[in-house]
């Protein structure tokens, strides 16, 4: 099997003695500063948007739960409308995944809808 068939995956079985246990110790992980950061948030009031749209200025993206509002609360919509106003400014995205999370993305960050299959 050529090199080619080992990347592409060229149909043959693979077993666990096929890939080999690394050890991080042995590499340098150190890591300098990330331009972008994932932030996890969750929002039950108005008030939990403000570090929300902090952090989107900052230009982080923002996963925040709902699950604690009632999906038919006119909170969450106000809420939503002011991450979807800081989206706008910032020229980024925002999505409402499902009924429990809102997906906010700054500048140059878009969100696609389709599912990885």
């Amino acid at each position: 099997m050529g090199i080619m068939s080992k990347i592409l995956g060229g149909g043959g079985t693979h077993s666990t003695e096929d890939y080999v246990e690394l050890n991080l110790d042995d590499f340098d992980t150190a890591r300098g500063e990330a331009g972008i950061q994932v932030r996890l948030a969750e929002i039950s009031e108005q008030r939990d948007a403000i570090p929300i749209k902090d952090a989107i200025y900052d230009g982080d993206v923002v996963i925040a739960d709902i699950t604690r509002m009632s999906p038919s609360d006119s909170v969450v919509d106000r809420i939503l409308e002011d991450l979807r106003q800081v989206a706008r400014e910032v020229d980024g995205d925002v999505v409402v995944k499902g009924e429990d999370e809102i997906i906010i993305a700054p500048t140059g960050v878009t969100i696609d809808r389709e599912k990885l299959s």
